[in-house]
């Protein structure tokens, strides 16, 4: 949950570290800091606060080098202050170590320096393997650094994506992953280290994905891999599509509301070359030869976390719905813990935006180890699930900066419906006309989505009515009840107003007692199965005062004259209404988030990419 960049060249390194952490930090903003190394020596700068801090603090100073590496946090072991940020010195200060993971034995390797009469600047498990490496460098006769750094990494538990820079070796950078991702780009007698490729795209298109237990030795001429018992691997040097213009802004206040209005092309994207209504086919090319497996399976378990978890949710209703296959969807945090029941037949479906969840990398070993078949359903292409899992199918729905998830929930949702309606066709459980049905809608799903983002303005006007309020509650049946439960996780992530979503049905059992004037009632209340169910419990919440925001289907008269406020958006088929209906919900979290004066796209204690337990 931290971000990493390094590197070593001809060029001045700290122009690019520095740029590089300001795209990296979304993954972390605590604190952040730099490591150089140049004729003075080997020198760390670090401040608490975002990457603007940093600079402040490096203003006037000489910087020149051609070797660093800098680091973005979000904090786990140790509060955000100068002295928890890293880099981070070894004891004798001949090393410098930037972290991301979670060092789970620390506290033993931490007393057994103690002994040894280390002490500690900081209260991170970094600066422990930091000091560990460099004891083990100094008292193992004929030890290179590299064998320290391996021999210290075969002793500690947890995750870890490292990078570490040596006073004795100015030209040396060296990394090593387990957990947490590591991308190492290629250029011209040069190379870049980055947790994503965000940082690398402007200088090269070919990087090197770092395994799990690998070890990269890198100088600006030579880059040699090896795993933690010295066998030597070749790495495979990957293009990636990414353009520049795709992580800026593009002259949007922010990248969050530049990722609401990008959903009609994402959403595009991820059914582009899958879903062909005028031929009546779908193609997954990256389960084609599981497809048969799915559609005969006996149960489906979805894995996710947050946003994710929601996704799979929705897409229990489509399988089950569609394909009548129980579905269980579980959070990938509480799956492993639980000693789950898990047969050889059961098809896994592993849902993340970064590729890197922690816990549903931990969640998918277990499943394997369980003889399950597990698919991947992510965005970022070459990430550890994608790699982990035995087939899958990427999202395409691009960059996505804003620390809070929007088009890459509409693109996993997106991808989930197309392979539960294929699997349905497959196992006959929908008609051919239902089939070609739902491939000409969700064709038409951009254009329907590029029409709710139209009405901008008026979910901006009742985003201000609201801007006071201190809680929130979400309603919605059947497919919009996830619906609800994400929609009142983005008004918690970057608004900071206590949100709940709940069942409709379910209000009466106990929330209902919270409805008074000043609690605002969010119903997603569409014309589907559930429509006059959904207007008793709006009619409910009206007798008590509540005030309610209905999102309505165009053309509904009925609601208007019921409730306070109206969103209305297009009619689509009941399965597919996710795709439209969470829309509003975004842009009215976010505008009362940006009326409440909350950075959007990096709110308090969050951080992208969880690569942490």
């Amino acid at each position: 949950m931290c971000g990493i960049v390094a590197y070593v060249g001809q060029q001045d390194a700290a122009p690019i570290i520095i740029k590089g952490l300001k795209r990296l930090e979304y993954r972390g903003y605590d604190s952040a800091g730099v490591a150089l190394q140049n004729q003075a020596g080997l020198s760390v700068f670090k401040k608490k606060g975002k990457v603007a801090a940093l600079e402040a603090e490096l203003a006037g100073r000489d910087l020149h080098a051609t070797i660093g590496m800098g680091h973005t946090r979000w904090a786990t072991h140790g509060e955000p202050n100068d002295v928890n940020a890293h880099p981070h010195y070894s004891f004798h200060r001949k090393l410098a170590i930037i972290h991301n993971g979670i060092i789970e034995n620390y506290a033993t390797i931490k007393q057994a320096l103690l002994k040894k009469g280390h002490s500690f600047q900081s209260e991170t498990d970094t600066e422990v393997l930091g000091q560990f490496i460099e004891d083990i460098w100094e008292n193992t006769p004929d030890a290179s650094l590299e064998d320290a750094v391996r021999l210290a990494l075969r002793e500690v538990v947890g995750a870890y994506a490292i990078v570490v820079m040596s006073e004795a070796d100015p030209t040396q950078l060296i990394a090593a992953r387990k957990g947490s991702p590591l991308v190492i780009g290629v250029g011209n007698g040069e190379y870049f280290l980055a947790s994503d490729a965000t940082p690398i795209v402007e200088y090269t298109k070919d990087v090197i994905y770092l395994n799990d237990y690998e070890v990269a030795v890198i100088t600006n001429d030579e880059l040699r891999v090896t795993t933690l018992d010295n066998t030597l691997t070749t790495p495979y040097v990957h293009k990636i599509e990414l353009e520049l213009e795709a992580i800026e802004k593009g002259g949007y206040d922010h990248f969050m509301l530049k990722e609401i209005f990008e959903q009609p092309r994402s959403i595009a994207d991820s059914m582009r070359g899958r879903v062909l209504a005028d031929a009546g086919t779908i193609q997954l090319g990256g389960l084609r030869d599981y497809m048969d497996q799915l559609a005969r399976s006996e149960r489906i378990i979805i894995l996710g976390c947050g946003t994710s978890w929601h996704a799979g949710l929705v897409a229990e209703y489509l399988f089950e719905e569609l394909a009548r296959i129980p579905v269980e969807v579980e959070y990938a945090s509480e799956f492993r813990y639980r000693n789950p029941i898990i047969n050889e037949g059961d098809i896994v479906i592993a849902i993340s935006q970064s590729g890197e969840t922690a816990d549903t990398l931990a969640a998918i070993e277990l499943a394997k180890s369980k003889g399950a078949t597990i698919f991947g359903v992510c965005n970022v292409v070459g990430s550890s699930i994608a790699r982990a899992t035995d087939a899958g199918a990427y999202t395409h729905a691009g960059p996505e900066i804003g620390v809070a998830s929007t088009k890459a929930f509409t693109a996993q949702v997106t991808v989930l419906t197309i392979m539960a309606i294929a699997t349905a066709h497959r196992k006959g459980t929908i008609t051919d006309a239902l089939f070609r049905q739902l491939l000409v809608e969700l064709e038409g799903i951009p254009d329907k989505v590029a029409k709710v983002l139209e009405s901008a303005q008026k979910i901006r006007d009742i985003a201000y009515i609201f801007t006071y309020a201190r809680n929130f509650i979400y309603l919605g049946r059947g497919m919009n009840f996830p619906v609800a439960l994400e929609g009142a996780l983005k008004l918690k992530e970057i608004s900071y107003i206590h949100a709940e979503g709940y069942p409709a049905a379910e209000m009466k059992h106990g929330p209902i007692a919270l409805i008074d004037e000043d609690m605002p009632v969010v119903v997603i209340a569409t014309k589907d199965g559930s429509y006059e169910k959904v207007v008793s419990n709006i009619q409910e919440v009206k007798a008590r005062k509540g005030r309610v925001i209905a999102i309505t289907t165009e053309g509904d008269t009925n609601l208007p004259d019921m409730v306070d406020f109206t969103i209305e958006i297009p009619k689509v088929h009941d399965v597919l209404m996710p795709l439209i209906s969470v829309v509003p919900l975004q842009l009215l979290a976010y505008d009362i988030a940006v009326m409440r004066g909350r950075n959007v796209d990096q709110p308090r204690n969050l951080a992208k990419s969880v690569t942490v337990e």
